[in-house]
């Protein structure tokens, strides 16, 4: 039998006892992670990223074990509907809140799946569309060439990952482009996004998750996570509840990731190796 994530590599000693409460209560304790840096390896282009081996299946079994798992990233819900769906799910769909349930979060928040396969948007949010479709041509019209321009439908982002040299052109425009159609600009991983101007983020997408719940855990790699792990730390202060913020690292993280996290762990594939000791044998 091949050992899943966890088993034959576990997490250090100190991870473990960090994120001992919420294997004390996993029935009122919560799961949720970033898809990109997190359950994926960071690719040049980022259409092609894929899970990890064994990445659903430890969604799912920690989705039976645990009151919340969930996946909040910013892919667009489609994307990680089509990724992180179990091959062969048949039958009805599961209710929110039965086991079994990994809630997929898109767009930080401004996308989320429903139990009937619909997308659920962010009150407010479809009206953004055409100031989103506007930028995303501006930008795409002018890219330097390796600069990946990624229309998302209620977001975009432009990736320099491929044109190291042009970071600066893509923060320049970006920044322009954000002023001309009233959108927020998002620093991230060699990259800039350009999102609708609306009080939603993780942290706002993770309070509402975990609330109610007495420990949750958010594992993330990006400037993008920092918002969920200061909602961590506000319901520690706020509820007295265990929290947990995990770092996902590499040669590449920002010094702000590091500095707000709890612990900090080596790649995705350290990252499966927590979630899978979560989800037990």
């Amino acid at each position: 039998m091949t050992p899943v994530p966890g088993e034959e590599h576990p997490p250090p000693p100190a991870v473990r006892r960090a994120l001992a409460p919420l294997m004390a209560d996993p029935g009122h304790s919560a799961i949720v992670t970033d898809f990109d840096g997190t359950l994926s390896p960071i690719v040049d282009d980022p259409t092609r990223a894929r899970p990890l081996a064994g990445a659903v299946d430890l969604l799912e079994r920690l989705s039976s074990r645990f009151a919340v798992v969930a996946v909040v990233s910013g892919r667009p819900v489609s994307f990680l509907v089509e990724h992180l769906s179990p091959p062969g799910r048949g039958g009805p769909p599961r209710p929110p809140g039965s086991a079994g349930t990994v809630h997929l979060v898109g767009l930080y928040g401004l996308e989320r799946s429903a139990p009937d396969g619909s997308v659920i948007y962010e009150p407010g949010a479809l009206r953004w569309r055409a100031a989103v479709a506007a930028a995303a041509d501006r930008l795409q019209s002018s890219a330097p060439p390796g600069v990946v321009v990624e229309d998302k439908g209620l977001a975009v982002t432009v990736h320099w990952r491929r044109a190291p040299g042009a970071g600066g052109w893509a923060v320049a425009a970006a920044t322009d482009a954000a002023v001309a159609g009233g959108l927020s600009a998002h620093p991230g991983r060699m990259s800039v996004e350009l999102r609708p101007d609306l009080a939603v983020d993780k942290g706002s997408v993770v309070r509402d998750l975990v609330t109610g719940c007495a420990a949750a855990c958010y594992l993330g790699d990006d400037l993008g996570d920092l918002p969920a792990f200061a909602a961590l730390s506000d319901l520690a202060a706020e509820k007295g509840m265990d929290t947990v913020s995990v770092a996902v690292v590499d040669d590449e993280s920002a010094v702000g990731v590091l500095e707000a996290a709890d612990l900090t762990v080596s790649g995705p594939g350290a990252a499966l190796s927590v979630l899978g000791w979560l989800a037990g044998p």
